[in-house]
C-alpha cells in the first residue's frame, strides 16, 4: 500500500506546483488548464497518457474542446494524494 500524504506533506507540495490545487470533495489534486484549441489538448493528453503509463499511475480527467480539467488521486493510498501524484503532477506541468 502506497502512503497518503499527511495534510502538512500535501501543503509542502502544493507549494511546489503553484498551477494546482487540492480538491477536498474528490481529496485530489486538481488542474484546469485552457490550450488554444481542441488539437493542442489533444496532444498534451497523449504526451501524459504516455507519462502516466510509463509511471503505473494514472490520471482522472475531462476534456471538453480547448479544456482539460485533471484530478490526480492514488487508489492505493485510500483515495488520497500521494507522492505519486506530486510526482505525476510535476511531469504534467513540464509537458505543458
Amino acid at each position: 500500500m502506497v502512503a497518503a500524504l499527511t495534510t502538512e506533506q500535501r501543503a509542502t507540495a502544493l507549494a511546489s506546483l503553484p498551477q494546482w490545487t487540492y480538491d477536498e470533495s474528490r481529496r485530489a489534486l486538481y488542474r484546469r488548464i485552457v490550450l488554444k484549441d481542441f488539437s493542442a489538448v489533444m496532444g498534451l493528453m497523449v504526451r501524459v497518457a504516455h507519462e502516466a503509463e510509463k509511471a503505473d499511475h494514472h490520471p482522472e480527467w475531462s476534456n471538453v474542446y480547448n479544456k482539460l480539467e485533471i484530478w490526480l488521486t492514488t487508489h492505493d493510498a485510500g483515495g488520497d494524494v500521494s507522492e505519486r501524484d506530486v510526482k505525476l503532477a510535476k511531469i504534467i506541468d513540464a509537458l505543458v
